[in-house]
């Protein structure tokens, strides 16, 4: 198993979780990295990616200003602090890992490895 998420749980409205995704050296060398959801009934949708050699992050519009991806290259470790949680949220968290090509970090395919998942839920 190359990536595997944590973190996940119930929370009410306006709470936080933090996940975490632990990856591979060989993933975490040099990769794109990214935290995609899918909420039940619906499709694939990317929420934050990383450069995992790099600092810049990028977010989907409809988590900015609320989630924080951030890495840790010591361990291997990809994160997601998640803020001001809403129902919305509720999903099934994915961490994936590709090559690096900013142009597609949204793009579901671009990505080679994939977690397990780790359930959020949202609700009070």
């Amino acid at each position: 198993v190359q990536l595997v998420e944590s973190g996940g749980g119930l929370v009410q409205p306006g709470g936080s979780l933090r996940l975490s995704c632990a990856a591979s050296r060989f993933i975490f060398r040099s990769a794109g990295m990214s935290w995609v959801r899918q909420a039940p009934w619906k499709g694939l949708e990317w929420v934050s990616g990383i450069y995992s050699a790099g600092s810049n992050t990028y977010y989907a519009a409809s988590v900015k200003g609320r989630f924080t991806i951030s890495h840790d290259n010591a361990k291997h470790i990809l994160s997601l602090q998640m803020n001001s949680l809403k129902p919305d949220d509720t999903a099934m968290y994915y961490c994936a890992a590709g090559p690096w090509n900013r142009d597609r970090l949204s793009v579901s395919d671009q990505y080679t490895y994939w977690g397990l998942g780790t359930q959020v839920t949202v609700s009070s």
